[in-house]
């Protein structure tokens, strides 16, 4: 590897554990960066690694890319992502990463026990949902964008 040519993107993926289609898939998104050589070869500077453990990890986490992309924005295109960096990055999904786990633990509650009341049980369930009140707060399964009534106690 030539580090002052940058690193070729069969080294980027070796490196970041990544397919070379994904590399090129972020870059199209504006999420990571290249310059071209003499030979109109992308190169890409060993920064370009952090960027890309930073989607991954994020990706991993659940957070959508678009979102990614706009977090990430703020990144100078050449420049190492800093500790500060970071920190600014994952306080920005830290509340999303909050409600999306409170959904998911309401949701293993109501697995075993419900369908989350929006769905085939609602004129069924006469303990949880009598009359369908739960569908007056609109379509869906309810109890995952809402509290569930302190009835269900699963």
């Amino acid at each position: 590897m030539d580090r002052k040519g940058g690193l070729t993107v069969g080294e980027v993926a070796q490196r970041s554990g990544i397919a070379v289609s994904a590399i090129h898939f972020y870059e199209r998104k504006g999420l990571i960066s290249s310059s071209r050589n003499s030979a109109n070869h992308r190169r890409y500077s060993a920064t370009v690694l952090r960027k890309i453990a930073i989607i991954q990890v994020a990706q991993r986490a659940g957070v959508p890319l678009r979102e990614i992309a706009d977090a990430m924005s703020f990144l100078p295109p050449e420049e190492k992502v800093t500790v500060a960096d970071w920190e600014q990055l994952s306080s920005n999904w830290a509340a999303d990463l909050d409600d999306r786990i409170a959904r998911l633990q309401r949701l293993r509650k109501l697995m075993d026990g419900c369908i989350g009341c929006g769905c085939l049980s609602l004129n069924t369930c006469k303990l949880l949902n009598p009359d369908d009140a739960i569908g007056e707060n609109g379509p869906g399964p309810r109890f995952l964008e809402e509290d569930a009534p302190a009835s269900l106690d699963f």
